[in-house]
């Protein structure tokens, strides 16, 4: 049986995913298509990772993102994947981001069509290095990649003598990169002006709650997934792999044919491996940061930012980060605002979460008109506080070596990698989570010898 011009031709072949979020779902779900027994097992009380729905306490049954939240125009393969599976995509955030510069009197507000010339004209003081980087193939390899991210976005601003105004444009993108100019590689910088990248100006969610893709992908397996499963070591020896787990008190182990572990870094390298990583892959693990985000979920009695002409989506150098309506789509007076504070920022508005709670957040809305309205639930989250993450996504800092970029997603044996900082165009995305999935499964497929021509 053809499942989708996709033939069966895992059938008496078991893999171990380990991770339900997007990316391990993902690829259980290719690989169960392809014939293959999957076993998902999840540290976590609940699937899609770093995709969180919050619906609990908000009024009028509505929702928001407390994780992963957007989704581009160009990211094919998550939009694929919702379709397959029967999701609709509501269009969201369809004038853009405007910009919010603090100043003595209150925030200056760049339109949404300004704060797009704002990109080009970061583009363009830029400029040779993304000359550079282009020829260079946009390798993350050789003398050019390596200058590059010798130096932090900070060096660069100062070495050109920036304005005032690029500054604090680049300070607004913390909640893009989840990192300060100082702490950003040059390298990733370039990298995102260089890319061939959509228009910022409208977005899609996934109509009632991101956390929908997750659970439709878990509802297609076969075997549930096993939860509150923690990963502590995997070895391979011979033709068997075979994944050490501790589930409460107890230690269990499970054996297969191949293991996809579909882990962020930061647990990645506190796993046992035996043979052990060579020696790059286990610095580039061990290298690679996690940038701070915390995700503050505001809602209001009425939607006081939604008037004529005024922007949904708003990036800022302000201690609250960037903000957008969190949820446009859904219907009711209420509505949500969502904040992301990446970088220092997040580290700010945790300062005033504990001083003042969510009041204090929506405290320094009032340029936006929050006093108007009346704050009647919140949920925030700090990914750095948590312990199977600690970052909202990969951050490249300066220093990281752009050579152990690729070792990130190479196979250990029949030990395959996956999730967002495995990705090399979408890092960072739900669509690289999803890609990386895809990208796991099919590995297994070829490792395995079992690859056929699923082109016709």
């Amino acid at each position: 049986s053809r499942v989708m011009g996709i033939s069966p031709s895992l059938r008496g072949m078991s893999v171990i995913v380990a991770g339900a979020g997007l990316a391990g779902l993902t690829a259980a779900y290719e690989l169960q298509r392809r014939g293959a027994q999957v076993t998902v097992v999840e540290a976590r009380d609940r699937v899609g990772g770093r995709v969180w729905t919050r619906r609990d306490g908000f009024a009028e049954g509505q929702h928001a993102e407390g994780g992963g939240d957007m989704i581009d125009p160009d990211q094919e393969s998550i939009r694929r994947l919702a379709k397959d599976l029967g999701l609709t995509l509501s269009p969201i955030l369809r004038g853009g981001f405007a910009f919010a510069r603090q100043a003595a009197r209150g925030p200056v507000i760049t339109q949404a069509s300004k704060a797009g010339d704002l990109w080009a004209q970061l583009a363009q003081a830029a400029e040779p290095w993304v000359r550079a980087h282009r020829l260079n193939e946009r390798r993350w390899d050789g003398p050019i990649a390596r200058q590059l991210a010798e130096q932090s976005v900070a060096d660069w601003l100062d070495s050109i003598g920036a304005n005032q105004q690029l500054r604090a444009r680049l300070n607004g993108m913390r909640g893009f990169f989840l990192a300060d100019p100082e702490h950003l590689s040059l390298l990733a910088l370039v990298d995102q002006l260089s890319a061939e990248s959509s228009a910022l100006d409208h977005f899609y969610r996934i109509k009632g709650g991101n956390d929908r893709l997750a659970t439709a992908l878990a509802d297609t397996l076969n075997e549930p997934i096993q939860l509150k499963t923690i990963v502590c070591a995997v070895a391979q020896r011979r033709g068997q792999r075979r994944v050490t787990v501790r589930r409460g008190g107890q230690q269990d182990h499970i054996t297969a044919d191949a293991v996809v572990l579909a882990l962020p870094a930061t647990i990645v390298r506190r796993l046992a491996f035996s043979p052990p990583l060579p020696s790059p892959q286990r610095k580039a693990f061990q290298d690679l940061q996690y940038g701070p985000a915390t995700k503050t979920l505001l809602q209001f009695d009425r939607r006081f930012w939604r008037h004529q002409g005024a922007p949904l989506a708003y990036g800022t150098d302000l201690p609250i980060g960037a903000m957008w309506d969190g949820n446009e789509e859904q219907r009711g007076r209420s509505g949500i605002l969502t904040l992301l504070a990446g970088g220092s920022a997040s580290r700010d508005t945790q300062r005033l979460l504990a001083h003042g709670g969510a009041e204090a957040v929506a405290e320094q809305l009032k340029w936006l008109g929050a006093t108007k309205a009346v704050l009647c639930a919140s949920h925030h989250v700090s990914w750095e506080d948590d312990r199977f993450v600690r970052g909202g996504y990969a951050v490249f800092q300066p220093g990281y070596d752009p050579e152990q970029r690729a070792w990130l997603s190479r196979p250990h044996g029949r030990i395959l990698f996956a999730g967002e900082h495995t990705s090399l165009r979408w890092q960072g995305y739900m669509n690289g989570a999803v890609e990386s999935g895809l990208r796991a499964a099919l590995e297994v497929e070829c490792l395995l010898g079992r690859l056929k021509s699923n082109a016709h």
